[in-house]
């Protein structure tokens, strides 16, 4: 995923996305009007699944997420990697729409609601999360960045003395509680502009949160904010169904398809390459006091 968004760019990737788009690939139907400005590809209605709602792929996210859900809200959003990324699975299902709701993230990884097909939200596959939910293959991988305002001098020797920021229920959270140890008060915000927001105004110091999310921030120039590097994590993002998920099967095909004809590539290209305005790849990586 950090190649590939860094090294295809904008222009490329959607003339690459358009010219996919017009070759439908023998399917009998386009549906494209109905996924907002995403283009489709691939067999329209090629897979068989037993949707949540007639004729809609229902999508579980957390709003805003700039690049993979170009919207504030359920209605406004019409782009995005994710969101197109939903609307070709919708399209090789034979559905005609994707229905997109918005809750917070702790709910979504929660396992405690199955009113919904799927949920694409940046989410982290992780142990903890496989025992009340199930997961798609990892369609891209991720790590966690630092990001300090403008001006500051923060980095991986005295991370541990800031005050750091959080989004709640995610990895980053446990990472910092686990690994870093800081040893000043966490605290975890409910959504990603509240936590920048907060890290702006000096409330805290740093935050530490998925490295392609907070990549969009430093690109909006009222925002006086920056990376200053990345922890690995060897993990990476996933789809995540109810479990039990009777379409678990027939999703993790089509996803398959997605990531080996290129599709995905492609969105990344588009819709992270605009966000990310840098070569995630060339972000400094830093290590933790005990080497890993």
């Amino acid at each position: 995923m950090r190649a590939t968004a860094a090294t295809v760019s904008f222009a490329v990737g959607m003339a690459l996305l358009v010219a996919t788009a017009a070759c439908d690939q023998g399917g009998s139907k386009s549906a494209e009007a109905k996924y907002g400005d995403c283009p489709v590809s691939g067999k329209y209605g090629e897979f068989d699944l037993s949707p949540e709602t007639a004729g809609a792929l229902t999508v579980k996210t957390t709003l805003p997420a700039p690049g993979w859900w170009n919207g504030y809200t359920p209605a406004s959003v019409k782009s995005g990697y994710e969101y197109c990324m939903a609307a070709n699975i919708a399209y090789r299902s034979g559905l005609d729409r994707v229905k997109v709701e918005n809750a917070p993230f702790p709910e979504v990884v929660s396992g405690r609601t199955d009113d919904f097909d799927l949920a694409l939200a940046q989410i982290t596959i992780t142990p903890a999360r496989r025992e009340v939910a199930a997961f798609s293959p990892p369609y891209l991988s991720s790590t966690l960045g630092v990001l300090i305002r403008d001006g500051e001098t923060i980095n991986a020797e005295n991370l541990r003395e800031v005050r750091i920021g959080v989004a709640e229920g995610t990895t980053g959270e446990e990472f910092v509680e686990n690994r870093l140890k800081p040893t000043k008060p966490v605290t975890a915000f409910a959504n990603d502009p509240e936590m920048v927001t907060a890290l702006e105004d000096g409330r805290i110091d740093a935050v530490v949160h998925d490295t392609t999310i907070l990549l969009a921030y430093p690109q909006d120039a009222e925002r006086k904010v920056r990376i200053v590097g990345q922890y690995r994590t060897d993990q990476g993002y996933g789809a995540l169904y109810p479990k039990g998920s009777p379409n678990k099967a027939e999703l993790d095909r089509i996803i398959r398809q997605l990531i080996d004809d290129g599709t995905l590539a492609k969105l990344s290209a588009v819709y992270l390459g605009a966000a990310f305005g840098q070569d995630p790849a060339k972000i400094p990586y830093l290590k933790v006091e005990d080497g890993s």
